[in-house]
Protein backbone atom coordinates (compact mmCIF):
# COMPACT_ATOMS: atom_id res chain seq x y z
CA UNK A 1 0.00 0.00 0.00
CA UNK A 2 1.40 3.37 -0.98
CA UNK A 3 1.96 6.14 1.54
CA UNK A 4 -0.80 8.23 -0.05
CA UNK A 5 -3.31 5.40 0.18
CA UNK A 6 -2.31 4.71 3.77
CA UNK A 7 -2.72 8.40 4.65
CA UNK A 8 -6.14 8.49 2.99
CA UNK A 9 -7.25 5.37 4.86
CA UNK A 10 -6.13 6.82 8.18
CA UNK A 11 -7.90 10.09 7.38
CA UNK A 12 -11.14 8.24 6.61
CA UNK A 13 -10.85 6.30 9.88
CA UNK A 14 -10.38 9.55 11.81
CA UNK A 15 -13.35 11.17 10.05
CA UNK A 16 -15.50 8.12 10.72
CA UNK A 17 -14.53 8.21 14.38
CA UNK A 18 -15.31 11.93 14.61
CA UNK A 19 -18.64 11.39 12.90
CA UNK A 20 -19.59 8.57 15.28
CA UNK A 21 -18.42 10.67 18.23
CA UNK A 22 -20.48 13.65 17.04
CA UNK A 23 -23.54 11.45 16.52
CA UNK A 24 -23.08 10.03 20.01
CA UNK A 25 -22.85 13.51 21.52
CA UNK A 26 -25.94 14.58 19.57
CA UNK A 27 -27.89 11.52 20.75
CA UNK A 28 -26.87 12.17 24.37
CA UNK A 29 -27.77 15.85 24.01
CA UNK A 30 -31.17 15.06 22.49
CA UNK A 31 -31.75 12.45 25.21
CA UNK A 32 -30.93 15.00 27.87
CA UNK A 33 -33.31 17.52 26.26
CA UNK A 34 -36.01 14.83 26.12
CA UNK A 35 -35.69 14.06 29.82
CA UNK A 36 -35.50 17.74 30.72
CA UNK A 37 -38.66 18.55 28.71
CA UNK A 38 -40.59 15.53 30.00
CA UNK A 39 -39.85 16.26 33.62
CA UNK A 40 -40.25 20.06 33.67
CA UNK A 41 -43.67 21.46 34.58
CA UNK A 42 -43.50 25.03 33.31
CA UNK A 43 -44.14 24.61 29.54
CA UNK A 44 -47.04 22.40 28.42
CA UNK A 45 -45.92 22.12 24.80
CA UNK A 46 -42.42 20.94 25.73
CA UNK A 47 -43.79 18.48 28.28
CA UNK A 48 -46.23 16.93 25.79
CA UNK A 49 -43.88 17.12 22.80
CA UNK A 50 -40.31 16.82 24.14
CA UNK A 51 -37.54 18.32 21.98
CA UNK A 52 -39.86 18.94 18.99
CA UNK A 53 -41.90 21.42 21.02
CA UNK A 54 -38.83 23.64 21.33
CA UNK A 55 -39.08 24.55 17.64
CA UNK A 56 -42.30 26.40 18.41
CA UNK A 57 -40.37 29.04 20.39
CA UNK A 58 -37.68 29.25 17.73
CA UNK A 59 -40.23 29.84 14.98
CA UNK A 60 -42.11 32.35 17.13
CA UNK A 61 -38.90 34.32 17.66
CA UNK A 62 -37.82 34.16 14.02
CA UNK A 63 -41.30 34.89 12.66
CA UNK A 64 -41.03 38.67 12.91
CA UNK A 65 -37.81 38.64 10.89
CA UNK A 66 -39.16 36.28 8.21
CA UNK A 67 -42.30 38.41 7.87
CA UNK A 68 -40.18 41.53 7.46
CA UNK A 69 -38.07 40.18 4.62
CA UNK A 70 -40.12 37.48 2.92
CA UNK A 71 -43.84 37.37 3.65
CA UNK A 72 -45.24 40.86 4.35
CA UNK A 73 -46.20 42.99 1.37
CA UNK A 74 -44.41 46.32 0.82
CA UNK A 75 -47.11 48.33 2.60
CA UNK A 76 -48.31 45.87 5.25
CA UNK A 77 -45.73 46.00 8.05
CA UNK A 78 -45.87 47.91 11.31
CA UNK A 79 -44.69 50.19 12.71
CA UNK A 80 -43.04 51.10 9.40
CA UNK A 81 -43.59 49.15 6.22
CA UNK A 82 -40.98 48.20 3.64
CA UNK A 83 -41.97 51.01 1.26
CA UNK A 84 -41.49 53.65 3.96
CA UNK A 85 -38.17 52.22 5.09
CA UNK A 86 -36.97 51.90 1.51
CA UNK A 87 -37.72 55.57 0.85
CA UNK A 88 -35.81 56.59 4.00
CA UNK A 89 -32.80 54.42 3.10
CA UNK A 90 -32.60 55.76 -0.43
CA UNK A 91 -32.98 59.35 0.75
CA UNK A 92 -30.18 58.84 3.29
CA UNK A 93 -27.91 57.36 0.63
CA UNK A 94 -28.80 60.23 -1.72
CA UNK A 95 -29.98 57.73 -4.33
CA UNK A 96 -32.61 58.22 -7.01
CA UNK A 97 -36.01 57.91 -5.32
CA UNK A 98 -38.15 57.78 -8.47
CA UNK A 99 -40.39 54.76 -9.11
CA UNK A 100 -41.67 53.16 -12.29
CA UNK A 101 -44.90 51.79 -13.76
CA UNK A 102 -47.29 52.92 -11.04
CA UNK A 103 -47.89 53.36 -7.33
CA UNK A 104 -48.26 50.33 -5.06
CA UNK A 105 -50.15 52.47 -2.58
CA UNK A 106 -53.87 51.81 -2.27
CA UNK A 107 -55.60 55.15 -2.62
CA UNK A 108 -59.08 54.00 -1.53
CA UNK A 109 -58.25 53.01 2.07
CA UNK A 110 -59.77 55.14 4.81
CA UNK A 111 -57.25 57.55 6.29
CA UNK A 112 -55.14 57.80 3.14
CA UNK A 113 -53.76 61.30 2.59
CA UNK A 114 -54.01 62.80 -0.91
CA UNK A 115 -52.76 66.26 -1.84
CA UNK A 116 -54.83 68.55 -4.05
CA UNK A 117 -52.58 69.56 -6.89
CA UNK A 118 -53.00 72.97 -8.50
CA UNK A 119 -53.59 73.38 -12.25
CA UNK A 120 -50.86 76.02 -12.19
CA UNK A 121 -48.06 74.62 -10.00
CA UNK A 122 -45.28 76.84 -8.75
CA UNK A 123 -42.57 77.40 -11.33
CA UNK A 124 -38.97 76.71 -10.34
CA UNK A 125 -38.10 80.38 -10.65
CA UNK A 126 -40.92 81.27 -8.22
CA UNK A 127 -39.81 78.84 -5.52
CA UNK A 128 -38.64 80.48 -2.28
CA UNK A 129 -36.65 78.93 0.54
CA UNK A 130 -38.35 78.42 3.87
CA UNK A 131 -37.47 81.41 6.03
CA UNK A 132 -35.97 80.93 9.51
CA UNK A 133 -38.67 81.21 12.17
CA UNK A 134 -38.18 82.94 15.50
CA UNK A 135 -38.97 81.06 18.71
CA UNK A 136 -39.12 82.77 22.10
CA UNK A 137 -39.55 86.50 21.46
CA UNK A 138 -39.81 87.22 25.21
CA UNK A 139 -36.63 85.36 26.15
CA UNK A 140 -33.25 87.09 26.46
CA UNK A 141 -31.85 84.98 23.62
CA UNK A 142 -34.59 84.17 21.06
CA UNK A 143 -33.81 81.38 18.63
CA UNK A 144 -34.05 81.92 14.89
CA UNK A 145 -34.63 78.31 13.85
CA UNK A 146 -33.35 77.76 10.28
CA UNK A 147 -35.21 74.55 9.31
CA UNK A 148 -38.78 73.24 9.56
CA UNK A 149 -37.41 69.68 9.86
CA UNK A 150 -35.30 68.67 12.86
CA UNK A 151 -34.10 65.66 14.88
CA UNK A 152 -36.47 64.62 17.63
CA UNK A 153 -35.62 63.62 21.19
CA UNK A 154 -33.39 60.54 21.54
CA UNK A 155 -31.32 60.23 24.70
CA UNK A 156 -27.64 59.42 24.94
CA UNK A 157 -27.83 56.11 26.76
CA UNK A 158 -30.78 54.93 24.75
CA UNK A 159 -28.59 55.69 21.72
CA UNK A 160 -24.95 54.68 21.46
CA UNK A 161 -21.96 57.00 21.36
CA UNK A 162 -21.32 56.65 17.59
CA UNK A 163 -25.03 57.16 16.87
CA UNK A 164 -25.14 60.46 18.79
CA UNK A 165 -21.89 61.61 17.20
CA UNK A 166 -23.26 60.86 13.71
CA UNK A 167 -26.51 62.71 14.44
CA UNK A 168 -24.63 65.73 15.78
CA UNK A 169 -22.34 65.96 12.75
CA UNK A 170 -25.18 65.30 10.31
CA UNK A 171 -27.40 67.92 11.96
CA UNK A 172 -24.66 70.51 11.51
CA UNK A 173 -24.28 69.62 7.84
CA UNK A 174 -28.03 69.90 7.26
CA UNK A 175 -28.39 73.03 9.47
CA UNK A 176 -31.05 71.48 11.71
CA UNK A 177 -31.34 71.14 15.47
CA UNK A 178 -30.75 68.01 17.56
CA UNK A 179 -32.89 67.33 20.64
CA UNK A 180 -30.93 65.66 23.45
CA UNK A 181 -33.82 63.62 24.78
CA UNK A 182 -34.25 63.40 28.54
CA UNK A 183 -30.85 61.76 29.15
CA UNK A 184 -28.88 64.97 29.57
CA UNK A 185 -26.24 66.71 27.48
CA UNK A 186 -23.13 64.77 26.47
CA UNK A 187 -19.99 65.98 24.72
CA UNK A 188 -21.11 63.91 21.73
CA UNK A 189 -24.20 66.10 21.25
CA UNK A 190 -21.91 69.13 20.97
CA UNK A 191 -19.15 67.48 18.96
CA UNK A 192 -20.61 68.18 15.53
CA UNK A 193 -21.31 71.85 16.23
CA UNK A 194 -25.08 71.71 15.61
CA UNK A 195 -27.83 73.61 17.43
CA UNK A 196 -29.11 71.66 20.42
CA UNK A 197 -32.45 71.55 22.24
CA UNK A 198 -31.99 70.40 25.83
CA UNK A 199 -34.87 68.27 27.04
CA UNK A 200 -35.72 68.17 30.74
CA UNK A 201 -37.44 64.92 31.63
CA UNK A 202 -39.27 64.04 34.80
CA UNK A 203 -36.05 62.79 36.43
CA UNK A 204 -34.26 66.09 35.58
CA UNK A 205 -31.23 64.19 34.20
CA UNK A 206 -28.29 66.51 33.74
CA UNK A 207 -29.90 69.38 35.66
CA UNK A 208 -30.80 67.66 38.93
CA UNK A 209 -29.44 68.11 42.43
CA UNK A 210 -28.62 65.26 44.79
CA UNK A 211 -32.30 64.90 45.72
CA UNK A 212 -33.41 64.77 42.09
CA UNK A 213 -34.88 68.29 42.08
CA UNK A 214 -34.28 70.89 39.38
CA UNK A 215 -30.97 72.66 39.99
CA UNK A 216 -30.70 76.30 38.91
CA UNK A 217 -26.91 76.04 38.99
CA UNK A 218 -26.88 73.16 36.54
CA UNK A 219 -29.46 74.90 34.37
CA UNK A 220 -27.05 77.80 34.04
CA UNK A 221 -24.23 75.39 33.19
CA UNK A 222 -26.29 73.92 30.36
CA UNK A 223 -27.41 77.34 29.12
CA UNK A 224 -23.78 78.51 29.03
CA UNK A 225 -23.22 76.27 26.00
CA UNK A 226 -23.86 78.49 22.99
CA UNK A 227 -25.08 75.48 21.00
CA UNK A 228 -27.92 74.90 23.49
CA UNK A 229 -30.57 77.11 21.92
CA UNK A 230 -33.78 76.04 23.70
CA UNK A 231 -35.08 74.00 26.64
CA UNK A 232 -37.95 71.53 26.33
CA UNK A 233 -39.86 70.39 29.41
CA UNK A 234 -41.07 66.85 28.77
CA UNK A 235 -44.51 66.13 30.24
CA UNK A 236 -45.22 62.95 28.32
CA UNK A 237 -44.09 60.88 25.35
CA UNK A 238 -46.17 59.33 22.58
CA UNK A 239 -45.23 55.69 23.10
CA UNK A 240 -45.74 55.83 26.87
CA UNK A 241 -47.95 58.71 28.03
CA UNK A 242 -48.21 58.63 31.80
CA UNK A 243 -44.93 56.78 32.31
CA UNK A 244 -41.37 58.03 32.58
CA UNK A 245 -38.36 56.98 30.58
CA UNK A 246 -36.93 53.48 30.97
CA UNK A 247 -33.19 52.78 30.62
CA UNK A 248 -32.10 49.19 31.44
CA UNK A 249 -29.19 48.88 33.89
CA UNK A 250 -27.03 47.27 31.22
CA UNK A 251 -27.01 50.59 29.39
CA UNK A 252 -26.15 52.72 32.44
CA UNK A 253 -22.40 52.89 31.94
CA UNK A 254 -20.02 54.99 34.04
CA UNK A 255 -20.17 57.81 31.50
CA UNK A 256 -23.97 57.81 31.34
CA UNK A 257 -24.12 57.64 35.13
CA UNK A 258 -22.00 60.79 35.35
CA UNK A 259 -24.01 62.67 32.70
CA UNK A 260 -27.38 61.80 34.22
CA UNK A 261 -26.38 61.81 37.89
CA UNK A 262 -27.64 58.29 38.62
CA UNK A 263 -26.09 55.03 39.96
CA UNK A 264 -24.07 53.02 37.46
CA UNK A 265 -25.44 49.66 36.33
CA UNK A 266 -28.92 50.14 37.80
CA UNK A 267 -32.19 50.43 35.88
CA UNK A 268 -33.06 54.09 35.44
CA UNK A 269 -36.81 54.64 35.58
CA UNK A 270 -38.03 58.23 35.57
CA UNK A 271 -41.11 59.37 37.53
CA UNK A 272 -44.30 59.31 35.50
CA UNK A 273 -44.61 63.09 35.83
CA UNK A 274 -42.91 66.13 37.31
CA UNK A 275 -43.88 66.01 41.02
CA UNK A 276 -43.85 69.82 41.30
CA UNK A 277 -46.29 70.35 38.39
CA UNK A 278 -49.86 69.74 39.47
CA UNK A 279 -51.76 72.25 37.36
CA UNK A 280 -51.59 74.59 34.41
CA UNK A 281 -50.43 77.35 36.74
CA UNK A 282 -47.59 75.16 38.02
CA UNK A 283 -46.60 74.38 34.44
CA UNK A 284 -46.37 78.05 33.52
CA UNK A 285 -44.44 78.76 36.72
CA UNK A 286 -41.89 76.08 35.82
CA UNK A 287 -41.55 77.40 32.27
CA UNK A 288 -41.04 80.94 33.58
CA UNK A 289 -38.41 79.73 36.05
CA UNK A 290 -36.38 77.88 33.39
CA UNK A 291 -36.66 80.80 30.96
CA UNK A 292 -35.54 83.30 33.61
CA UNK A 293 -32.57 81.19 34.71
CA UNK A 294 -31.37 80.25 31.22
CA UNK A 295 -32.47 83.27 29.19
CA UNK A 296 -33.46 80.95 26.35
CA UNK A 297 -36.78 79.86 24.81
CA UNK A 298 -38.68 77.22 26.79
CA UNK A 299 -41.56 75.00 25.73
CA UNK A 300 -42.99 71.65 26.64
CA UNK A 301 -43.60 68.27 25.03
CA UNK A 302 -46.83 66.37 25.57
CA UNK A 303 -49.25 63.81 24.22
CA UNK A 304 -52.86 64.94 24.08
CA UNK A 305 -55.64 62.77 25.44
CA UNK A 306 -58.31 65.47 25.58
CA UNK A 307 -58.75 69.21 25.09
CA UNK A 308 -60.09 70.52 28.41
CA UNK A 309 -56.63 71.09 29.88
CA UNK A 310 -55.61 73.03 26.76
CA UNK A 311 -58.51 75.43 27.34
CA UNK A 312 -57.48 75.82 30.97
CA UNK A 313 -53.85 76.42 29.97
CA UNK A 314 -54.77 79.06 27.39
CA UNK A 315 -57.09 80.83 29.82
CA UNK A 316 -54.28 80.98 32.40
CA UNK A 317 -51.83 82.28 29.79
CA UNK A 318 -54.20 85.05 28.75
CA UNK A 319 -54.80 85.94 32.39
CA UNK A 320 -51.05 86.34 32.99
CA UNK A 321 -50.14 87.85 29.63
CA UNK A 322 -48.55 86.56 26.41
CA UNK A 323 -45.01 86.66 27.86
CA UNK A 324 -46.01 83.83 30.23
CA UNK A 325 -46.82 81.42 27.38
CA UNK A 326 -44.60 78.52 26.46
CA UNK A 327 -42.50 79.49 23.48
CA UNK A 328 -43.39 76.24 21.75
CA UNK A 329 -45.41 73.08 22.25
CA UNK A 330 -44.02 69.82 20.92
CA UNK A 331 -46.95 67.56 20.21
CA UNK A 332 -46.15 63.86 20.23
CA UNK A 333 -48.36 61.22 18.65
CA UNK A 334 -49.76 58.09 20.25
CA UNK A 335 -47.92 56.12 17.55
CA UNK A 336 -44.59 57.65 18.54
CA UNK A 337 -41.66 55.39 19.22
CA UNK A 338 -39.36 54.51 22.09
CA UNK A 339 -36.80 51.93 23.10
CA UNK A 340 -38.94 50.41 25.86
CA UNK A 341 -42.57 50.89 26.90
CA UNK A 342 -45.42 48.81 28.39
CA UNK A 343 -47.67 47.46 25.64
CA UNK A 344 -50.93 48.89 27.10
CA UNK A 345 -49.46 52.39 26.88
CA UNK A 346 -47.82 51.80 23.51
CA UNK A 347 -51.02 50.46 21.96
CA UNK A 348 -53.96 52.02 23.74
CA UNK A 349 -53.29 55.41 25.36
CA UNK A 350 -53.17 58.89 23.86
CA UNK A 351 -54.39 60.43 20.62
CA UNK A 352 -52.62 60.00 17.27
CA UNK A 353 -51.30 63.13 15.61
CA UNK A 354 -54.04 63.08 12.97
CA UNK A 355 -56.55 63.99 15.65
CA UNK A 356 -54.46 65.88 18.18
CA UNK A 357 -52.58 68.25 15.86
CA UNK A 358 -55.66 70.04 14.47
CA UNK A 359 -57.10 70.02 18.00
CA UNK A 360 -54.07 71.84 19.42
CA UNK A 361 -53.80 74.33 16.56
CA UNK A 362 -57.51 75.15 16.77
CA UNK A 363 -57.37 75.71 20.53
CA UNK A 364 -54.48 78.14 20.11
CA UNK A 365 -56.42 79.99 17.39
CA UNK A 366 -59.56 80.14 19.54
CA UNK A 367 -57.65 81.73 22.41
CA UNK A 368 -55.65 84.13 20.23
CA UNK A 369 -52.32 82.45 20.96
CA UNK A 370 -51.46 80.88 17.63
CA UNK A 371 -49.01 83.64 16.70
CA UNK A 372 -47.31 83.49 20.11
CA UNK A 373 -46.76 79.72 20.48
CA UNK A 374 -44.89 77.66 17.89
CA UNK A 375 -46.21 74.17 17.23
CA UNK A 376 -43.77 71.29 16.70
CA UNK A 377 -45.27 68.03 15.43
CA UNK A 378 -43.58 64.74 16.31
CA UNK A 379 -44.44 61.07 15.91
CA UNK A 380 -44.01 58.77 12.91
CA UNK A 381 -43.32 61.59 10.46
CA UNK A 382 -40.60 60.06 8.29
CA UNK A 383 -41.84 60.50 4.72
CA UNK A 384 -42.63 63.61 2.63
CA UNK A 385 -46.34 62.74 2.69
CA UNK A 386 -46.70 62.86 6.46
CA UNK A 387 -44.43 65.86 6.91
CA UNK A 388 -46.36 67.83 4.29
CA UNK A 389 -49.65 66.77 5.92
CA UNK A 390 -48.48 68.05 9.32
CA UNK A 391 -47.54 71.39 7.76
CA UNK A 392 -50.98 71.55 6.15
CA UNK A 393 -52.57 71.02 9.56
CA UNK A 394 -50.72 73.96 11.07
CA UNK A 395 -47.39 72.70 12.41
CA UNK A 396 -44.51 75.19 12.32
CA UNK A 397 -41.81 72.54 12.71
CA UNK A 398 -41.51 68.79 12.30
CA UNK A 399 -39.40 66.58 14.57
CA UNK A 400 -38.46 63.06 13.47
CA UNK A 401 -36.62 60.42 15.48
CA UNK A 402 -37.11 57.09 13.75
CA UNK A 403 -36.60 58.62 10.32
CA UNK A 404 -33.11 59.64 11.37
CA UNK A 405 -32.57 56.22 12.94
CA UNK A 406 -33.25 54.71 9.52
CA UNK A 407 -30.73 57.15 8.07
CA UNK A 408 -28.17 55.71 10.52
CA UNK A 409 -28.93 52.20 9.24
CA UNK A 410 -31.69 50.96 11.58
CA UNK A 411 -33.28 47.79 10.16
CA UNK A 412 -36.30 47.73 12.50
CA UNK A 413 -34.93 44.67 14.31
CA UNK A 414 -37.01 45.63 17.39
CA UNK A 415 -34.04 45.09 19.72
CA UNK A 416 -33.87 48.65 21.11
CA UNK A 417 -34.58 47.56 24.68
CA UNK A 418 -32.19 44.58 24.77
CA UNK A 419 -28.73 46.11 24.21
CA UNK A 420 -28.39 43.80 21.20
CA UNK A 421 -29.14 46.23 18.34
CA UNK A 422 -27.39 44.67 15.31
CA UNK A 423 -26.71 48.07 13.74
CA UNK A 424 -24.96 49.58 16.77
CA UNK A 425 -27.51 52.39 17.17
CA UNK A 426 -29.16 51.45 20.48
CA UNK A 427 -26.52 49.27 22.11
CA UNK A 428 -23.46 49.80 24.27
CA UNK A 429 -21.85 46.60 23.05
CA UNK A 430 -18.54 47.87 21.64
CA UNK A 431 -18.38 45.12 19.04
CA UNK A 432 -21.81 46.02 17.64
CA UNK A 433 -21.07 49.74 17.83
CA UNK A 434 -18.02 49.17 15.66
CA UNK A 435 -20.20 48.78 12.59
CA UNK A 436 -21.49 52.36 12.85
CA UNK A 437 -18.91 54.82 11.52
CA UNK A 438 -19.99 58.37 12.51
CA UNK A 439 -18.09 60.17 9.74
CA UNK A 440 -19.87 58.11 7.10
CA UNK A 441 -23.30 57.92 8.72
CA UNK A 442 -23.38 61.65 9.41
CA UNK A 443 -23.49 62.23 5.67
CA UNK A 444 -26.53 59.98 5.44
CA UNK A 445 -28.21 61.93 8.24
CA UNK A 446 -27.67 65.14 6.28
CA UNK A 447 -28.79 63.57 2.98
CA UNK A 448 -31.97 62.27 4.62
CA UNK A 449 -32.84 65.71 6.00
CA UNK A 450 -32.05 67.49 2.75
CA UNK A 451 -33.96 65.04 0.56
CA UNK A 452 -36.97 64.98 2.87
CA UNK A 453 -37.19 68.77 2.81
CA UNK A 454 -36.69 68.74 -0.96
CA UNK A 455 -39.54 66.31 -1.60
CA UNK A 456 -41.87 68.11 0.80
CA UNK A 457 -41.11 71.14 -1.35
CA UNK A 458 -42.09 69.18 -4.46
CA UNK A 459 -45.50 68.46 -2.89
CA UNK A 460 -45.90 72.13 -1.91
CA UNK A 461 -45.06 73.34 -5.41
CA UNK A 462 -47.49 70.85 -6.93
CA UNK A 463 -50.17 72.36 -4.69
CA UNK A 464 -49.30 75.83 -6.00
CA UNK A 465 -47.47 77.33 -3.01
CA UNK A 466 -43.93 78.68 -3.07
CA UNK A 467 -42.61 76.97 0.09
CA UNK A 468 -43.80 74.20 2.45
CA UNK A 469 -44.95 76.36 5.38
CA UNK A 470 -47.55 77.96 3.10
CA UNK A 471 -49.43 74.68 2.83
CA UNK A 472 -52.93 74.83 4.35
CA UNK A 473 -55.62 72.32 5.20
CA UNK A 474 -57.35 72.88 1.88
CA UNK A 475 -54.28 71.46 0.14
CA UNK A 476 -54.72 67.99 1.68
CA UNK A 477 -57.57 65.51 1.47
CA UNK A 478 -58.32 62.37 3.46
CA UNK A 479 -60.08 59.26 2.20
CA UNK A 480 -63.12 58.57 4.37
CA UNK A 481 -65.74 55.98 3.37
CA UNK A 482 -66.26 54.14 0.07
CA UNK A 483 -62.96 55.46 -1.26
CA UNK A 484 -64.24 59.05 -1.24
CA UNK A 485 -61.83 61.81 -0.19
CA UNK A 486 -62.75 64.98 1.69
CA UNK A 487 -60.67 68.19 2.05
CA UNK A 488 -58.99 68.45 5.45
CA UNK A 489 -60.45 71.96 5.66
CA UNK A 490 -63.91 70.35 5.82
CA UNK A 491 -62.95 67.59 8.23
CA UNK A 492 -61.10 70.01 10.52
CA UNK A 493 -62.29 73.58 9.79
CA UNK A 494 -60.16 76.21 11.50
CA UNK A 495 -62.07 78.42 13.96
CA UNK A 496 -63.54 81.39 12.13
CA UNK A 497 -62.76 80.00 8.68
CA UNK A 498 -65.02 79.00 5.82
CA UNK A 499 -65.07 75.17 6.00
CA UNK A 500 -65.61 74.90 2.25
CA UNK A 501 -62.32 75.15 0.35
Amino acid sequence: MTDAASFLLNLLEILAFLFIFAVGIAVLWIGWLYLADRTQTEHTIRRNYPVIGRFRYLFEHMGEFFRQYFFAMDREEMPFNRAERSWAYRAAKNMDNTVAFGSTRRLNLEGTIIFANCPYPTLDEDVVSAEPLEIGPFSREPYLAPSFLNISAMSYGSLSTPAVRALSMGAKQANIWLNTGEGGLSSYHLEGGCDVVFQIGTAKYGVRDEEGRLSEEKLREMAAHQQVRMFELKLSQGAKPGKGGILPGGKVTAKISAIRGIPEGQDSISPNRHPEINSEADLLDMIAKIRTVTGKPVGFKAVIGGSDWLDALCVEINRRGPESAPDFITLDSADGGTGAAPMPLMDDVGLPLRESLPMLVDKLIQHGLRGRIRVIASGKLITPTMVAWALCMGADFINSARGFMFSLGCIQALQCNKNTCPTGITTHNKKLQGGLVPAQKSQRVAHYADNLKKEVGIIAHSCGVAEPRRLRRKHARMVVDHGRSVPMSELYPEPGSNPVG
